[in-house]
């Protein structure tokens, strides 16, 4: 399989397995969604789960940039950056197809702290933390990771609760408690 068909197979899995969940997207479906016979996809991925984790390494990289590049767009100051943040996640719960975040689908789907998938979800949620405790820093905030700790949990939160409500609100009442603790 060439490097492009590598490519397009783990772009074409990430919406799969972001409706169906992992353990519930088998290789048979993914090979007739992706037009990639299961021989093809096994030469290169030996397991289901190398595939789960190269779809979750792609995402993490246009969660993240898409996050960050939205932030500086949305504010030029770091406080306000980190502000943004839940502005941009009412922009995420609002679109269409909105279920949640897959990283923490990952973590839900395998649990044990051993795992590479779960590793793979807490390596995500460590480096928007890392973002986070950079602008604190920027921002002149005494303790900015235990700031950027706090305003992680914020942010899971508010996706876990629109996912589950099928409401945007979240982000605006996390907003709210963002601007509390920013405050301080």
């Amino acid at each position: 399989m060439s490097a492009n068909k590598r490519t397009d197979l783990i772009q074409n899995a990430l919406p799969l397995f972001y409706e169906n969940g992992f353990h519930a997207t088998g290789m048979d479906l993914v090979a007739k969604e992706t037009g990639v016979s299961k021989t093809s996809i096994y030469k290169h991925f030996r397991t289901k789960e190398e595939l789960i984790l190269a779809v979750l390494r792609l995402r993490d990289e246009r969660f993240r940039n898409w996050l960050y590049r939205r932030m500086e767009e949305l504010s030029a100051t770091p406080q306000g950056q980190m502000l943004a943040m839940f502005d941009i996640l009412k922009e995420w719960f609002e679109q269409d197809g909105f279920q949640g975040c897959l990283f923490i689908k990952a973590s839900a789907e395998f649990q044990s702290k051993d795992h590479p998938i779960n590793a793979q979800a807490f390596a995500h949620k460590q480096l928007l933390t890392d973002h986070l405790a950079k602008l604190a820093a920027k921002a002149g905030y005494p303790h900015p990771d235990v700031l950027a700790r706090k305003l992680i949990i914020l942010k899971e939160g508010a996706i876990v609760m629109a996912a589950m409500s099928h409401n945007s609100s979240s982000a605006s009442e996390a907003k709210e408690v963002a601007q509390v603790l920013l405050s301080t």
